[in-house]
């Protein structure tokens, strides 16, 4: 197939592309990051260098079909970024999707859709979704809500739980980041539990999505699926495990839920008058992840996409922290 992938520069879509190149698709690789793409072309990729945030995609040949990574991804920042980046950006590339005849539209979403300050277990795609906890998450729904309406690309949406693998910037590294520099907070006992993806689950999904056969007639409830490693972790076993790889110490600070909410909520709000609006320390998001249980059904992925993770956590971090030897 010749499939246009957005964010390609970014963590699933690097490893994206040099997937589907190895499998003998033809690829044009849309991204901001000029060094990235020049390796991806090296790696035999056609390249483009734009920002779909701000406009739709220059003129290219027919694609067969499409998959948009591209997002800005994170707990905090202004709300016209988020806007920009995630509900026009998606606007835009539906529309160059479009232009060049796509027949299968792939979108990268996210399980943040879903949160709540509750314990969820073996959450469904069919959940009645609540308000969004932040930017993110309601920019990212609304996006869901433009690739539905477009049924003539024959969209499918897929929402990866907690990606990590070499290459993560974001969740491993975050983490650890926080833990070199703090106590982390041990909220409920640490009894919260969670599932992660290795980036080479989330992959093999996308590519069980360009792959499944046409569904014209489907409704919404047979094109959104869960991704995840199907594996239920406790978050301070993921943090404890993950630190261990790198020689890291964690130090612990048990707290009641609700004072950790109340002083990460005084932070954003804090954050929100200062100059440049910086990221407080701790969101209530994060002190939410940390605090609740949310782990995803996957019923519908095999089902219907005829998948399944292969990648346990320990094989997950084992790939991730692996050394390269000269």
């Amino acid at each position: 197939m010749r499939i246009l992938v957005t964010g390609a520069t970014g963590f699933l879509g690097g490893h994206l592309v040099r997937r589907l190149l190895d499998r003998g698709d033809n690829v044009i690789a849309v991204g901001r990051n000029a060094d990235r793409l020049e390796a991806l072309a090296q790696a035999g990729a056609d390249t483009i260098a734009h920002d779909i945030a701000l406009a739709p995609l220059p003129p290219t040949d027919r694609v067969d079909a499409c998959v948009h990574a591209a997002a800005l991804s994170s707990p905090w920042g202004p709300d016209q970024a988020f806007q920009r980046a995630n509900v026009d950006g998606t606007r835009h590339v539906l529309h160059s999707a479009r232009a060049r005849g796509a027949r299968r539209f792939v979108h990268i979403s996210t399980p943040s859709v879903y949160f709540r300050f509750a314990d969820q277990l073996d959450v469904r795609e069919d959940q009645p979704l609540g308000e969004p906890v932040n930017s993110y998450a309601r920019t990212k729904r609304q996006a869901e809500g433009l690739v539905l309406g477009e049924t003539t690309l024959d969209p499918i949406l897929l929402r990866p739980r907690g990606l990590y693998g070499v290459g993560d910037t974001a969740l491993l590294p975050r983490l650890l980041k926080a833990a070199a520099s703090r106590a982390l907070p041990l909220l409920r006992d640490g009894a919260a539990v969670t599932d992660l993806t290795h980036v080479d689950d989330v992959v093999s999904a996308v590519e069980a999505a360009l792959d499944l056969a046409p569904m014209p007639n489907a409704g919404p409830e047979r094109r959104v699926f869960n991704i995840s490693g199907g594996q239920p972790l406790a978050i301070r076993e993921i943090v404890e495990a993950a630190a261990a790889r790198t020689g890291l110490s964690i130090r612990w600070r048990p707290l009641p839920v609700s004072l950790a909410l109340g002083a990460a909520r005084v932070s954003e709000t804090i954050c929100r008058f200062l100059p440049n609006r910086p990221e407080p320390p701790v969101t209530a998001y994060g002190i939410g992840i940390f605090a609740f249980s949310q782990t995803l059904d996957l019923s519908a992925a095999r089902d219907i996409l005829r998948w399944s993770p292969r990648i346990d956590f320990q094989t997950g971090l084992e790939r991730t922290f692996a050394t390269v030897s000269p």
